[in-house]
């Protein structure tokens, strides 16, 4: 028998405010939910076959125009629990901003986390694509994951269970699981120089990206020895436009939306077309590294 849900459900949840290009369609459901526990008791209520969305801060998420026809997870303000075990390793869960992650390993006298201050998003969604940055990546200080299932059973599971890759984690078995949190292990070191590094990281991106405007981070991923941005602006599109989207002049791996009026149709024909142009005219194929979803109109 099912607890009692704690977390709030609601239908035909708007996603422009949850995302941070600040447009998209609906979900047909949204949960969030109170912590881990009552997350996993969601999900055992849930038929497995629902398309499912896990969403922390938005910043690398696209809903079409059309919507989602599923379910959406928000993660940000419940599954937030960051602590430092007795055995020195971070306990750190889906929802945990990943700036707070590497403010707290500095705090804490541990270094190599951050890189992840110069990643808008929360540690969940660095997980899923290992996202790095800096020189560095999400995966390297992995020591162990907490999964869920769409049963909402937990699982820990090694390392090795997973094949991780340049923006890209899978698990080797066919299994339909979720992140719910991870244990890093990271090296002990100064403090006072990871809050200083913290600081520069921080500068740099005010000082190379757009973060005035609404935007998703870098669009694409960086070819083999090249970086998407070059390549982008070698061809002459930085600064194009489609009906309010544009690729940004100040870094041309972003798309950003500056007037809050584009639409998600807008964004991604924008998208295509950079990939087209620079297919054509360099032959390197470009691929998406934020994430598209929902129903085509």
């Amino acid at each position: 028998m099912l607890e009692p849900l704690r977390g709030r459900l609601v239908e035909n949840e708007p996603m422009a405010g949850h995302v941070s290009w600040r447009t998209g369609g609906r979900v047909a459901r949204a949960y969030f939910p109170a912590d881990v526990a009552d997350l996993a008791n969601f999900l055992a209520g849930v038929r497995p076959d629902e398309p499912m969305l896990m969403v922390g801060l938005g910043s690398n998420l696209l809903v079409r125009d059309a919507g989602f026809d599923g379910t959406a997870v928000f993660t940000r303000d419940a599954l937030n629990t960051l602590r430092l075990e007795d055995d020195g390793r971070l306990y750190v869960e889906a929802g945990v901003a990943s700036p707070k992650l590497a403010r707290f390993a500095a705090a804490n006298r541990l270094i190599g986390a951050e890189f992840l201050a110069g990643i808008p998003g929360t540690f969940g969604g660095a997980l899923a694509m290992n996202a790095g940055c800096y020189g560095g990546e999400t995966w390297q200080y992995v020591d162990r994951l907490l999964m869920l299932d769409r049963r909402g059973a937990r699982q820990e599971r090694p390392v090795d269970d997973f094949a991780v890759g340049y923006r890209h984690v899978g698990l080797k078995c066919a299994c339909d699981e979720l992140f719910a949190a991870a244990w890093l292990r990271l090296p002990a070191g100064d403090g006072e120089a990871a809050r200083q590094r913290i600081a520069e990281l921080l500068e740099r991106r005010l000082a190379t990206q757009p973060l005035d405007l609404p935007n998703a981070g870098s669009v694409f991923r960086n070819p083999p020895d090249d970086h998407a941005a070059r390549l982008i602006e070698s061809v002459g599109l930085k600064g194009c436009t489609d009906d309010g989207a544009q690729v940004s002049e100040k870094h041309a791996n972003f798309i950003v939306n500056p007037g809050g009026a584009a639409s998600a149709a807008a964004i991604e024909r924008l998208i295509g077309r950079v990939q087209a142009e620079v297919r054509a005219r360099t032959g390197v194929e470009l691929v998406v590294e934020v994430r598209i979803v929902g129903e085509r109109q």
